[in-house]
């Protein structure tokens, strides 16, 4: 990929080093969502920092990635 080309999404390598990073606590709990909803955890914690930042963005309540089902 060139320095052009804009990633849309976390990869996974790219999601495990970020939740390295993040304190014990914080890891636990995106692991546990990931879990719960049956999101890759790049997506757990794309799902996590847009909720945040935009309250009415896509929600783990809201869609069921790799089911087509989004509302």
């Amino acid at each position: 990929m060139d320095d052009t080309t804009q990633n849309l999404h976390l990869d996974h390598q790219t999601a495990i080093a970020f939740l390295e990073k993040l304190p014990i606590s914080i890891q636990q709990a995106l692991l546990e969502r990931a879990q719960e909803t049956e999101f890759p955890i790049e997506a757990a914690i794309e799902s996590a920092i847009a909720t945040s930042l935009d309250p009415e963005a896509l929600s783990f309540v809201d869609c069921k990635p790799g089911r087509d089902r989004c509302s």
